[in-house]
């Protein structure tokens, strides 16, 4: 039973970055389209980025592009999203999902079988 454990949360001001990571285990992530999915309090959870089981397609929500990068490395069983300028707006705890399948991203929660326990990010001055 694969198993997803985000990390690299915290307490950061306007204008800074993290990391976080998404680390799989008790199986592999290979053939699996990931996601970062954000909910913030009161809010439904929303859609960050996905990427494809290579790492060569991946797609962003308006609110972050340009801001967010998703990445994975298959060998080490991590996906990554790089949040750089983090605004207020951003805070909120950040999920990883995976879903098996090397097909079209998938930017629906609904569809995504397999979540993590959520890191949380803050953003605050």
């Amino acid at each position: 039973q694969v198993q997803l454990v985000e990390s690299g949360g915290g307490l950061v001001q306007p204008g800074d970055a993290l990391k976080l990571t998404c680390a799989a285990s008790g199986g592999t992530i290979y053939t699996s389209i990931m996601g970062w999915f954000r909910q913030a309090p009161g809010k439904e959870r929303e859609f960050v980025a996905t990427i494809s089981w290579t790492g060569g397609s991946s797609r962003y929500a308006d609110s972050v592009k340009e801001r967010f990068t998703i990445s994975r490395d298959n060998a080490k069983n991590e996906v990554y999203l790089q949040m750089n300028d983090l605004k207020p707006e951003d805070t909120a705890i950040y999920y990883c999902a995976a879903e098996r399948g090397t097909g079209v991203l998938i930017t629906s929660a609904r569809n995504y079988s397999l979540w993590g326990q959520g890191t949380q990010v803050t953003v605050s001055s």
